[in-house]
């Protein structure tokens, strides 16, 4: 039965559009670069080398070099690291905790549901950048509140959906038999509700990883992230906005960074839910 699903996988990305496979393709080649950087560049992303400030692109320094002589391509490879780093640990924390809220939600009384409901509702009321600028502002700035003010902006989209597939789920034929049978509410849960929700959610988490790269991003930007020479994209970006005229490469590299990964997140997560739906 494993190697039959398998094949038929193996055969849906065949079969695939070329602008998913490419998409695919890029993110393996992503991870392949957070993994494991010096296979891809030979330069130190925070050695500093003043004499080679500021070079355009060239054979030697492809994506050229910054104010302070560092190879930028080498700090956007080791870049891929944190951003992804934030995007997948992120989007998993904001995944499993959205999960628990929905399904303790839906599994609720009515009085415990309602109450939920509409906390979750008010929160999504705000743009998931601005309640992590407001975490940040508590927790203080950082790379490890980073990661936890992005993963808590991203949970009231998850714990929403997930409370809508646990008010399905538990109406069903199956669920009802083995209530009937005298199992625990509990077991229940664990058993049949929880491994049924979690399928719709894992699809939204492939578009959500683009999500929090970007939120990430943002924050780092505006200072709030990790701190410098530290190759996060950004961190670049801050760095090059004040060179632009004379160094538009510093920051439009990364940018690109930012905005291929988005694209390839979203492109082989929206594919993931057409095939989950068809």
């Amino acid at each position: 039965m494993s190697t039959l699903t398998a094949t038929r996988q193996a055969a849906s990305w065949r079969a695939a559009p070329i602008g998913v496979v490419a998409a695919a393709v890029f993110l393996v080649l992503l991870i392949a670069a957070a993994v494991a950087p010096s296979l891809f560049t030979m330069y130190d992303p925070i050695r500093a080398d003043v004499a080679n400030s500021l070079q355009a692109p060239s054979t030697e320094h492809w994506f050229g070099t910054d104010q302070a002589g560092r190879d930028v391509f080498a700090r956007v490879v080791y870049g891929a690291r944190y951003s992804l780093l934030v995007g997948f640990g992120a989007t998993l924390i904001a995944l499993v905790c959205g999960l628990i809220i929905g399904v303790l939600s839906g599994m609720a009384p009515r009085a415990v549901d309602t109450v939920l409901s509409r906390i979750i509702e008010i929160v999504m009321a705000f743009p998931e950048f601005l309640l992590a600028l407001v975490v940040i502002a508590v927790v203080g700035p950082g790379e490890t509140s980073l990661l936890i003010a992005v993963s808590i902006a991203a949970i009231p989209a998850y714990a929403r959906i997930a409370r809508g597939q646990t008010m399905v789920v538990r109406r069903t034929g199956y669920v009802r038999a083995a209530i009937a049978l005298g199992v625990t509410p509990w077991r229940t849960t664990l058993r049949h509700i929880m491994p049924n929700t979690l399928g719709p959610l894992l699809v939204m988490a492939t578009i959500g990883v683009g999500t929090a790269i970007v939120s990430a991003a943002g924050l780092s930007f505006l200072g709030m992230g990790p701190k410098p020479p530290t190759p996060e994209w950004g961190l670049i970006l801050s760095d090059g906005r004040n060179f632009l005229a004379t160094a538009w490469w510093i920051a439009v590299f990364p940018g690109l960074a930012i905005t291929a990964t988005v694209i390839a997140t979203s492109t082989v997560g929206r594919y993931l839910r057409q095939r989950g739906t068809s």
